[in-house]
């Protein structure tokens, strides 16, 4: 008998709470009875919840691809400066190492008041091998970034070991000279003639460097 009590008012109550979903207006909420109104704010809260919850998730996923890329690049960076601290001795050394070449390189490039005597030296290594000039005739200076290019169009006269012992002279002076375009041709009674241009070069000044400089800028 308490069986069958209690099993009709589970039913009753189902029927109930079944019967106030029952029949109800979308168009006006406010009419509906208490249980469905509490369901649909219930429903609706969780709703926006859910909502806010992707939104929030969304953007935060793309700041944390932004950071984990940002990671990456910083790790590459600290590796490449980690490598360079461990190494920042030898390092030194091969900067010390390259000024000093600089440094040999420039001292075989002469001034611009040292640019006669240099002119003289050749004409001398010519002489001192009993060579002729024929022609000694210095072109017109080509400025580059850093140094200037002085050609000299050169002829000369003389047996065949005197030239070439000319040659190795020219190699072997303190400043750079280079024999360009040479041409060697008979000349009569055992002699040759030697065509050459000898490029010698000289750096440049500070004030001719930043002229340079004012010239290669305003042609970019």
């Amino acid at each position: 008998m308490a069986k069958t009590t209690s099993s009709f008012n589970f039913a009753a109550l189902q029927e109930k709470l079944t019967g106030q979903f029952r029949d109800l207006d979308p168009k006006d909420p406010s009419l509906w009875p208490s249980i469905p109104q509490y369901a649909l704010f219930v429903f609706t809260s969780l709703a926006v919840v859910v909502l806010l919850w992707f939104v929030w998730l969304s953007g935060s996923e793309e700041a944390l691809k932004l950071e984990q890329d940002k990671e990456l690049v910083l790790r590459e960076d600290y590796k490449k400066k980690l490598v360079k601290a461990v190494n920042l001795d030898a390092l030194r050394k091969q900067r010390e190492q390259v000024q000093q070449y600089v440094t040999q390189l420039e001292k075989q490039l002469p001034s611009k008041a040292e640019m006669d005597a240099l002119l003289s030296d050749i004409n001398q290594a010519g002489l001192g091998r009993s060579l002729q000039f024929e022609l000694f005739r210095p072109g017109q200076v080509a400025v580059k970034e850093y140094y200037a290019e002085l050609p000299i169009t050169l002829r000369v006269a003389g047996r065949y070991h005197d030239i070439g012992a000319f040659a190795s002279d020219i190699a072997h002076l303190s400043r750079i000279v280079t024999l360009n375009n040479l041409t060697v041709g008979p000349r009569g009674e055992g002699t040759l003639i030697l065509d050459a241009t000898a490029k010698t070069f000289r750096y440049l000044d500070v004030d001719e460097v930043n002229a340079q400089r004012k010239v290669t800028g305003a042609k970019k």
